[in-house]
């Protein structure tokens, strides 16, 4: 690839390993390496990519936590009966399917977990590097998909290791993601959010990541409605047209709808989708929110918009959409992309947050931006300024 420097074996270990998006993660990656799909939907396989020196889809190997114990081809054939998966393809991937089950460990479940959590972040980061030692990985880049949680504001205030390590010995009152998230960082890897949990945003972890080199981004991976969001919201305020009110509901089923159905739980999404459209629009806009939990419509996920706004002389503009989709598998390559453009930083030696990456996220840390066409050109000049520096390391 024009002489740069390759980034080489790197692993991808998901937090939630076993559920939707891990799965048709998973699923995706094996087909790709196996030549039965195309990649549709990769950022990462557009002609604008062909000389950068990203890990090729042979190259990346996958393991992860997850606390259900469900082996992974019963997920892919739920996913299969939902319509998710292509059956054909599925059934393609038994060889790979087994390999990647035998790099899967149990993860931390705080409901079953009595030991202290710092424990348990070091039986985590000793199981991620033990993946890495024994398929001899350059890099691990660990990708947290895992179920949606509560709001946890204690950690905006923890700004110090010991602090977060004696918040973690103090009993189970720290959330999941930023166990895993700290187990992670321990474990030299590099890092990313793709769900609204704490996570790697305590401000203690995101210093400790820096420290140790480690590149890291986030956060709510940016699928579906919020994507549209952040691209029509701008065509409103280019063209002068005064928006009053931008009303949203989404209904899903499957676990993200069972998850979502708690309002503690959703606060996270609803703040994570509403953040942006208000950064863009203005507070003053009305934009009500809804998350509705469907059972019935299984791994469909629907997001309806009415956008009401006023045009010349106080004429009436009014736009409704409709988006329908399967979020895994919208999701599913956005976490490939992410694996191969975080390891890329990591390889030219970049560390701490990746700003240029905020095109891929709801709620990007760090970044004010949520123009979409804005964040895309970022996007590229740093992907472009990236290749140039390790063309520059041969």
């Amino acid at each position: 690839m024009d002489g740069a420097s390759q980034p080489g074996r790197t692993g991808l270990w998901l937090i939630g390993a076993r559920g939707s998006v891990a799965t048709t993660t998973i699923v995706g990656l094996c087909a790709l390496r196996a030549g039965l799909v195309r990649p549709t939907g990769c950022v990462t396989e557009l002609p604008a990519f062909a000389s950068v020196p990203l890990p090729d889809w042979g190259e990346i190997v996958v393991g992860g936590h997850d606390i259900s114990g469900a082996e992974l081809h019963k997920s892919a054939d739920s996913l299969v009966a939902a319509g998710v998966l292509p059956a054909g393809v599925v059934a393609a991937l038994g060889e790979q399917f087994s390999q990647v089950e035998s790099e899967l460990r149990h993860g931390y479940d705080p409901a079953a977990y009595r030991r202290s959590q710092l424990d348990v972040a070091e039986r985590l980061a000793a199981e991620v590097s033990s993946f890495a030692r024994r398929h001899a990985l350059e890099r691990v880049v660990v990708v947290n998909v895992a179920s949606t949680e509560p709001p946890w504001p204690d950690g905006a205030e923890i700004h110090d290791v010991a602090g977060l390590e004696s918040a973690l010995s103090g009993g189970d009152t720290v959330p999941a993601s930023v166990v895993a998230a700290y187990a992670s960082v321990r474990a030299g890897c590099p890092y990313v959010e793709f769900t609204p949990s704490t996570g790697i945003t305590v401000p203690a972890l995101r210093k400790l990541a820096e420290e140790r080199g480690l590149p890291y981004a986030g956060c709510d991976g940016k699928t579906g409605e919020t994507l549209l969001r952040t691209v029509l919201a701008p065509m409103f305020t280019e063209r002068a047209l005064a928006v009053r009110s931008w009303a949203g509901t989404n209904l899903l089923g499957g676990g993200d709808g069972a998850t979502l159905a708690d309002p503690t739980t959703a606060a996270s999404k609803l703040e994570s989708k509403s953040r942006g459209l208000h950064a863009l629009l203005g507070g003053e806009v009305t934009a009500p929110l809804h998350i509705d939990n469907v059972p019935d419509l299984g791994q469909t996920k629907v997001a309806w918009d009415h956008v009401h706004a006023e045009g010349f002389l106080g004429s009436p503009v009014t736009l409704q959409l409709t988006w329908s989709a399967y979020d895994s598998a919208l999701a599913a390559p956005l976490v490939l992309d992410l694996t191969r453009l975080v390891a890329l930083a990591h390889h030219a030696g970049q560390r701490g947050l990746l700003t240029a990456l905020a095109c891929f996220f709801k709620d990007p840390f760090g970044s004010t931006e949520h123009r979409f066409d804005h964040q895309v050109r970022t996007f590229h000049e740093w992907v472009r300024a990236t290749t140039a520096v390790l063309r520059g390391h041969r």
